[in-house]
């Protein structure tokens, strides 16, 4: 959830206009505040140190008979067995994307000054826990109910990921250099040029934190002592951006034209949305800043190059432009999944309150879903192009909240609705000036 209401939160600072043009601003803003809200729960905000993070409701136990999240099929609203609340005692990579998330959010809702602090606060605390020695463990280590869904591949991204944002959000200069320390990109290994590193996911923000800290270079240019490690940043996103291209081979691509980004495995399309958000954003950065185009190797790309990356992957392949003809949105074009794995989705409205094992009727049944999740991405084919439209398989069907916000994210940066580009100041409202100011001229002399 956290690593969605970034996302969510990126995409309505960069392209507030678009959000605007299309009268979908309030609604994004309502999402948003749903998930902040639900953040602000999970620990004590109004202290300015905590010891633990609710970090999970829920979830269940790998081939486990007992009434659970997996076990049952039932509508959200008619789940009635126990679900356990998981508690973090440690936790840097959590408390470090959940820090990421409200001080985003935070510059979402600058106009309303008192929510802003509260999540500005609640960002600072939870980070001084993720930051907190004797608590680094992994949250999800041991945990049965965590650690097969939930694995986390390290912390040190999420360090350099909410520290960029805690900067933007309150101005203070420790986020600024904690971000940019050279420890940050040593121990997340973000120079050392491992493709899988150049994929974002709610697991990896490697990619999203070096892009948000070259736009601080390009268009603050905050020089020494910063300039050396933003401009590495800066060339290592620039080689991330190449890395997409098909030309270079980084990644393998199906014969259909979607990119593998996470090598043929299930669920593609939340990596091929986070990219296509990625290359488009990146592209608007260089063309505010007349910049027309990138190095890769010997080779100057134009910007258009990554504007029509984002769009054959986005609104051309997962729209329907695939070998199955298959809009993998629910709801969108004349054919898309109708066998959803989504519970509230499959099971009519029929006023029963089903039981836990009274559900698997709708669960297995081979007749499409009475209900329609309208806008939802599902997780997409195989590396064949082939997709099983199959409600108990969630590989294909299966609809994700970090997914959908990079879909979102990935549509409004490509629409021209509202014109195109970025805001370009907005993020920075909160950053003090990083040079001395001019003093006023003199008085006009006068003999």
């Amino acid at each position: 959830m956290s690593f969605a209401m970034t996302m969510l939160s990126w995409s309505v600072i960069e392209y507030e206009h678009k959000y605007r043009a299309i009268s979908e601003y309030d609604h994004v803003r309502d999402l948003i505040k749903w998930g902040t809200d639900y953040l602000l729960l999970t620990f004590n905000s109004s202290a300015t140190k905590i010891d633990k993070i609710y970090s999970q409701v829920g979830g269940s136990q790998n081939g486990s008979r007992i009434p659970d999240d997996h076990y049952c099929w039932q509508r959200p609203e008619d789940m009635n067995y126990p679900r356990k609340t998981q508690t973090a005692t440690s936790g840097p990579e959590l408390s470090g994307e959940m820090a990421a998330a409200m001080a985003a959010a935070s510059i979402v809702f600058r106009d309303n000054t008192a929510y802003s602090k509260k999540l500005t606060k609640g960002a600072e605390t939870v980070f001084d826990f993720a930051r907190d020695k004797g608590k680094r463990t992994p949250y999800c280590r041991g945990n049965p109910f965590i650690e097969p869904y939930y694995n986390s591949t390290g912390y040190f991204d999420e360090y350099m990921w909410g520290s960029a944002w805690l900067y933007l959000a309150t101005g203070n200069n420790s986020y600024f250099s904690l971000a940019t320390n050279p420890g940050m990109p040593k121990n997340s290994k973000a120079f050392n040029m491992i493709p899988d590193l150049s994929v974002l996911s709610w697991d990896n923000k490697l990619p999203a934190a070096m892009l948000l800290l070259t736009r601080i270079r390009v268009f603050l240019g905050p020089g020494y002592p910063y300039e050396d490690m933003l401009k590495s940043y800066h060339n290592i996103t620039s080689l991330t951006m190449c890395s997409y291209l098909q030309r270079y081979k980084v990644f393998n691509w199906t014969r259909g034209g979607m990119i593998e980004l996470n090598h043929g495995q299930a669920q593609p399309l939340q990596y091929v949305a986070n990219a296509a958000f990625l290359a488009s954003v990146f592209a608007d950065y260089m063309n505010a800043s007349d910049i027309p185009q990138w190095q890769c190797g010997p080779n100057f790309i134009p910007i258009s190059v990554l504007k029509d990356f984002a769009t054959s992957q986005k609104m051309n392949y997962i729209l329907g432009a695939n070998p199955m003809n298959m809009s993998y949105v629910v709801g969108h074009g004349a054919k898309f999944p109708k066998h959803v794995h989504h519970r509230g989705a499959s099971i009519p409205n029929d006023k029963t309150k089903y039981s836990c094992t009274g559900g698997w009727r709708w669960r297995d049944t081979r007749n499409p879903n009475p209900n329609t999740v309208t806008g939802a991405m599902v997780g997409g084919p195989d590396r064949f192009d082939n997709f099983k439209d199959v409600r108990t398989n969630y590989s294909y069907t299966e609809p994700t909240l970090a997914g959908n916000a990079g879909l979102v994210a990935a549509l409004v940066s490509l629409t021209t609705s509202g014109g195109i580009g970025v805001d370009k100041n907005t993020i920075f409202t909160a950053v003090p000036p990083l040079y001395p100011q001019s003093p006023p001229p003199p008085p006009p002399w006068k003999p």
